[in-house]
């Protein structure tokens, strides 16, 4: 299982691709594959045929997952795109922005 930079409900920023400059919430990550699932961003359409869920059926858009490179946590302090540092505080491992220093993990 690989290691990501950012993960669930971590705010971020899309630095590259379509929806480059947009910010949204990480809903969920995808480590094995490397794919991020962020709120808002690279919404697709997809037709659905009805069926019981949906009686209706029609195009349904919806997010769909996008690479972990393309994708840059805030900076808490400053609301800014950020890189990320590791550092050992209190016996435990903790992700720290490399902008202002803040600790991303709460």
């Amino acid at each position: 299982m690989a290691h990501l930079h950012v993960k669930k409900g971590d705010k971020v920023q899309v630095i590259s691709g379509k929806d480059k400059g947009k910010q949204g919430v990480i809903l969920e990550a995808y480590p094995s594959r490397q794919r991020v699932l962020v709120e808002g961003v690279n919404i697709v359409k997809k037709h659905s045929k009805p069926n019981q869920a949906s009686p209706q059926g029609g195009i349904l858009e919806h997010e769909a997952p996008i690479h972990v490179s393309n994708v840059m946590p805030l900076d808490p302090k400053t609301n800014e795109p950020t890189r990320v540092g590791y550092t050992v505080v209190d016996g435990k491992k903790v992700r720290i922005a490399k902008k202002s220093g803040e600790v991303l993990d709460k």
